[in-house]
């Protein structure tokens, strides 16, 4: 249950999402897809969420094209990104768990990196957009800390929605090193990222 309180401040954030989106336009040269390679090693954090939730890791999407790329495409990924980056506060793992790698639904209110892109692309999902054009990804910040967002498939290029921001940007606007994301094609296996470094830490080898 949402607090009222809680419900004003998510009211607010997404009409400012939206303002945000009226005033975006199409970048005259289109990003361009990420050049993925072959198959790579499962996030461990993603194989144990498909071992408690086997049903989300093995779906075949039936429609493999990338989403439209409009005003109205925009604006919903806005949306969902501020609404989600407003209810969810940021909290480890560790702290929340007492381990680390718990890929899970921030159902009360809290999660870390992994948690945002699940909820994100759960609305999506839930609003049309086909879970091959909602995939999540693991990227390397320029600090060195990894990090998970999700890519957005488009005909305009790949976007990314990201907790440390409400801004959808270009995937090669980020600033981020991107190493492996979801296949496009089934939901439980993974693909490099050319041009990127394969992560050692939390990955099933």
């Amino acid at each position: 249950m949402i607090s009222s309180s809680v419900a004003r401040r998510l009211r607010v954030c997404v009409a400012t999402g939206l303002a945000m989106a009226a005033g975006w336009a199409a970048p005259a040269f289109a990003a361009g897809a990420m050049a993925t390679g072959g198959l790579t090693s499962q996030p461990i954090g993603h194989y144990d969420f498909c071992k408690l939730n086997p049903g989300e890791c093995s779906i075949r999407p039936a429609n493999l094209a990338p989403a439209t790329m409009n005003d109205g495409f925009m604006s919903k990924l806005i949306s969902v990104t501020v609404k989600v980056n407003a209810a969810v506060k940021p909290m480890s793992d560790m702290d929340i768990y007492g381990k680390d790698e718990v890929w899970a639904y921030p159902d009360h209110g809290v999660g870390d990196c992994e948690d945002y892109v699940l909820e994100k692309r759960r609305d999506l999902a839930g609003m049309g957009v086909s879970l091959a054009d909602l995939l999540i990804t693991v990227v390397r910040k320029p600090d060195g800390e990894g990090h998970a967002v999700l890519t957005v498939r488009t005909d305009k290029g790949d976007y990314v929605l990201d907790n440390l921001t409400n801004k959808v940007k270009a995937w090669d606007q980020t600033g981020y090193r991107f190493l492996k994301r979801q296949a496009i094609d089934n939901t439980g296996r993974w693909v490099s990222i050319r041009g990127g470094q394969q992560i050692l830490v939390g990955a099933v080898q």
